[in-house]
């Protein structure tokens, strides 16, 4: 089986899409997992797809979830099976993840559920955080009633084999926070006939970069990450009279995105009148924390020992977020680590290409954790 898998992850990596353009992956997945005869097939959105395995009897409905989108990013490779699509790139191991979650179809289609329903979840925009976001309001999603939702994500850097694992937080909070600033535009042998929005950006940036300074405000790790910077035109006779700037904040609890978000919008507020200026703040690729349940990291905990894999417990969770997030704050769920090499390349890198290795690896973690929910409505 592992062969097929291996091919079919080959064949993502080639032809990769980015996010809510997964037309062609989100096909290949049905061609593959059709013949396996799930008992329904559900179309999430354009391109996302649930494909359900009922059980005999009443029971639990376990989802399992992986990401159909690529990023926009050249590739830097040399492999025969190397991105066809210019500027393209499964860079990140989505496709990794998708050939999980098929080798997991084909176990289970061996073995299908005695109890509930086992949900395989192949979720479209995840790069983008629109994508769980989008199915978890989804009516057609909600009447599947998930009671337990898990994923993994390949982790750089982490011996291959290992499980990376931690309760509560995972991976960060975080959202793009874009301040617009309106001011009057003045010529420059007159600005005071006009509103510069200079000063203020000045006084912004300064006070927002001593937010997460004061440790007294946050439960744990916060960080703002001043992202651009755009006043003013090329033109030397004119004061400018618009500003923008954008930011990213991030944090490892909800709480504390939270409250750093209502900080920075009172500062802003403060400052923007004190320059007489008006003001408008948006928001953009907000990915809530992704928050373990401690049931549920208990079964991916007892599958890696059962299996005899090494199990990394975090201390801190990973600064990267993932849209996964959206799940955690609706079900009971866990997201993962599987260590994909210590020299792997990062990920977001040109040069990353998930590991085939890992993907047996990757199918039994999730298969033991199929059955240990399968067997305990046994019981």
């Amino acid at each position: 089986m592992i062969s097929e898998i291996i091919k079919l992850r080959h064949e993502l990596h080639q032809h990769p899409e980015v996010s809510n353009n997964e037309l062609a992956t989100s096909e290949r997945m049905v061609n593959f997992i059709k013949p396996l005869l799930p008992d329904e097939i559900i179309t999430l959105g354009k391109t996302g797809k649930a494909f359900v395995f009922n059980g005999v009897k009443p029971g639990k409905t376990t989802v399992f979830r992986a990401e159909l989108d690529a990023l926009p990013i050249q590739e830097k490779s040399s492999l025969p099976y190397a991105s066809v699509n210019q500027g393209v790139a499964h860079v990140c191991g989505h496709d990794g993840h998708m050939a999980v979650l098929a080798g997991l179809a084909r176990k289970i289609a061996e073995h299908t559920p005695r109890f509930g329903k086992t949900v395989l979840l192949f979720q479209p925009a995840e790069e983008v955080e629109q994508g769980a976001r989008e199915v978890v309001e989804s009516p057609l999603f909600q009447a599947l009633k998930p009671d337990f939702i898990f994923a993994l994500h390949n982790i750089p850097g982490v011996e291959k084999h290992h499980i990376v694992v931690k309760e509560g937080s995972f991976s960060a909070a975080s959202k793009g926070m874009t301040i617009q600033l309106f001011g009057k535009t003045s010529h420059a042998a007159e600005p005071e006939k006009g509103i510069s929005p200079a000063n203020a950006i000045a006084h912004i940036i300064k006070r927002l970069n001593n937010l997460p300074q004061t440790d007294h405000l946050f439960s744990d790790l916060t960080l703002l990450t001043i992202i651009y910077i755009r006043m003013g035109e090329i033109s030397f006779g004119t004061s400018p009279g618009y500003a923008e700037i954008g930011v990213t904040l991030r944090a490892f609890e909800n709480i504390d995105m939270k409250g750093l978000t209502a900080r920075c919008e009172q500062l802003i507020k403060e400052v923007s009148e004190a320059e007489k200026l008006n003001y408008y703040i948006s928001y953009s690729e907000e990915f809530p924390a992704s928050v373990n349940d401690a049931a549920c990291l208990k079964y991916v905990t007892d599958s890696a020992i059962d299996h005899n894999l090494h199990v990394r417990q975090l201390k801190k969770p990973f600064t990267w977020s993932e849209d996964f997030g959206y799940y955690s704050q609706q079900y009971p769920s866990c997201l993962f680590g599987l260590g994909s090499g210590i020299t792997q390349p990062s990920l977001h890198n040109p040069d990353y290409d998930f590991p085939d290795d890992i993907i047996s690896t990757g199918i039994n973690m999730f298969y033991a954790i199929y059955k240990k929910i399968n067997l305990q409505d046994d019981q």
